[in-house]
């Protein structure tokens, strides 16, 4: 049996190349982290393998490399989560995309493209966590229980005062539910704020 040293390497780098996106989502603790995106790379690597070289007489590699984009969504869509009107996991859905496409172009051993692919990524996503954190908003609801009507207006004043925007509330049974936008930077002054004024009340963050 000849051990075909140049398809190991092809499907190495794909997982070497998916692995550090992966890393980079699971620093971030996201859906989908190092072996997710290390798998998702490397059998992308060996489709496109079996796709050129485990068939004999006529074939379209295309046909399988096609295949991989569109099978890529089942697991893209399995990071995607909707809570609370909001959507998280569409950029690691992407990433996924991205590292099965990594993998195509190093199993048709295209191993500086890929690269540079890796590398982009990277710097993307590295760049919008770095200007998301720093100006960046983020949605934030707030659950304080039990609360009078009193209360409720002196309540929303600290939240204003602290920094945050009253995106909408309501009280239900003495249940006040506030949606708020707050900026990244000022996410912790809000919290302690929070904290701070609803000693005694049953509080919720998410």
């Amino acid at each position: 049996m000849t051990i075909e040293w140049d398809y190991i390497l092809r499907i190495f780098v794909a997982g070497l190349l998916g692995g550090l996106i992966g890393f980079e989502r699971e620093f971030r603790a996201k859906e989908a982290g190092v072996r997710t995106h290390f798998i998702v790379a490397l059998g992308s690597a060996l489709f496109m393998l079996i796709s050129q070289y485990a068939f004999s007489g006529r074939f379209d590699a295309a046909r399988v490399a096609a295949q991989v984009v569109s099978g890529i969504g089942f697991i893209g869509a399995g990071v995607i989560i909707f809570q609370k009107n909001s959507i998280r996991g569409i950029t690691t859905a992407a990433g996924l995309w991205v590292a099965a496409a990594i993998g195509l172009a190093s199993g048709a051993e295209m191993y500086s493209v890929a690269i540079a692919a890796t590398l982009m990524t990277i710097l993307v996503l590295e760049t919008m966590h770095f200007i998301t954190r720093t100006h960046g908003e983020r949605e934030v609801s707030i659950t304080l229980s039990p609360v009078t009507n009193e209360e409720l207006v002196e309540i929303i004043k600290t939240i204003k005062d602290s920094g945050a925007e009253v995106e909408s509330f309501t009280l239900t049974d003495e249940v006040a539910v506030f949606e708020l936008k707050i900026k990244q930077k000022d996410y912790a002054t809000v919290v302690d704020t929070v904290l701070s004024f609803s000693k005694g009340l049953k509080v919720e963050i998410s």
